[in-house]
């Protein structure tokens, strides 16, 4: 009996011809019901370039015209979801801030390793998966732009950059074991738009920015609508492989300065993150002092990928930091932990943008005293 039920799933996958070609592709989006997975099921939903659109879940969403699906992306049983599926776009990933970082890699790993899984198991032509430019790693000596061949310097550490390079592990795994299971990954920059809530974003909740004494921030962004667009291509075999995405060229900081009113506060880079680590093992800040790189070193990226099929963004750099700071109304944080509005106000008459820059006041107050 097993080995019949073998050959019948077997004469199913080899009966029904899948297709990506534009028109044609049926694609599932798990994470359909909220941010980037929401947004994208939106897009694919009214693309002529897709066929038909199954949103997967574990619970319904708003968006109509799609077929939903409801699962857990952990389960195996996603399988029975994915029935008739040619490209499956994981947008089902954890990136809270304040989530315990353990419990918030495991789940990105386990339903990245399911949809893997299940899609070669099901022989399903295409997966998109989404990372971040992030996985280059933020350094003061990185060219500007990097290109999508850069090497993934990241830290492989407990921040999300770390979940992200297991991620892409995972990826280049499967494209060795599972060779007729196209893995592409997209690679956004700076994520901004509606409810993204990242450490970066909230960098622009502090009463001021930060920045390190000798190098200058460059700052590039990626509305998840701008995503959006990128990943129906990589649906229809249009951009495949590793690519980038984000808007064209880079804001420096002077420049970021004047279209949010912050101005930045500057500490030896020394000082910023050895304080920064301190203040993360003592619980006082939600990510690892690597992850404070990205506020402060370049990580823009050359989209060259997309820019070879015609692909363009929608927004401009100097736009997507106006929708930042729009979203941050109401909120404030202090070294990437949001707190009360009369405890930033504290904080701000101290002087300071962050916890690191209160810290850095106290080191030189006990120094002065000292002598």
């Amino acid at each position: 009996m097993r080995n019949a039920r073998r050959q019948v799933r077997h004469e199913r996958s080899v009966r029904r011809e899948r297709s990506t070609a534009p028109g044609e592709a049926v694609v599932a989006v798990t994470g359909a019901a909220r941010g980037i997975g929401q947004t994208l099921t939106q897009r694919l939903a009214a693309s002529p370039n897709v066929s038909r659109v199954v949103a997967i879940d574990d619970h319904r969403g708003d968006v109509t015209g799609v077929t939903w699906r409801l699962a857990d992306v952990r389960d195996p049983t996603l399988a029975s979801r994915l029935d008739g599926v040619d490209v499956v776009i994981h947008a089902d990933l954890d990136t809270s801030v304040d989530r315990d970082p353990r419990e918030r890699r495991a789940f990105n790993l386990r339903g990245v390793q399911t949809v893997l899984t299940v899609a070669a198991a099901e022989r399903i032509p295409r997966v998109v998966l989404i990372s971040s430019a992030m996985v280059y790693g933020a350094r003061p000596d990185n060219p500007v732009p990097l290109p999508e061949d850069a090497p993934l310097l990241a830290a492989a550490d407990g921040s999300m950059a770390g979940d992200l390079l297991e991620i892409e592990q995972l990826a280049r795994r499967s494209r060795r074991v599972n060779p007729s299971t196209e893995v592409c990954v997209a690679r956004p920059a700076a994520l901004v738009g509606d409810a993204m809530d990242t450490l970066l974003t909230r960098h622009f909740e502090a009463p001021r920015l930060l920045a390190v004494r000798g190098c200058e921030p460059r700052w590039q962004f990626c509305h998840v609508d701008d995503l959006a667009s990128a990943l129906e291509l990589a649906a229809t075999g249009a951009v495949s492989g590793d690519f980038a995405v984000g808007a064209d060229g880079w804001l420096p900081q002077t420049e970021v300065e004047e279209i949010s009113g912050l101005k930045s506060i500057e500490l030896p880079a020394r000082l910023t993150f050895g304080t920064a680590q301190r203040l993360h093992r003592l619980g006082v800040t939600p990510a690892p002092a690597a992850e404070l790189h990205y506020a402060v070193y370049p990580w823009v990226v050359d989209c060259a990928a997309l820019r070879a099929v015609g692909w363009t963004p929608a927004h401009d750099n100097a736009t997507a930091l106006r929708i930042l700071l729009a979203g941050r109304e109401g909120h404030r944080a202090v070294a990437g932990r949001r707190i009360a509005r009369k405890e930033a106000a504290i904080t701000a008459a101290a002087g300071t943008a962050a916890a690191i820059g209160a810290a850095a006041i106290v080191h030189q107050v006990r120094k002065k005293s000292q002598k």
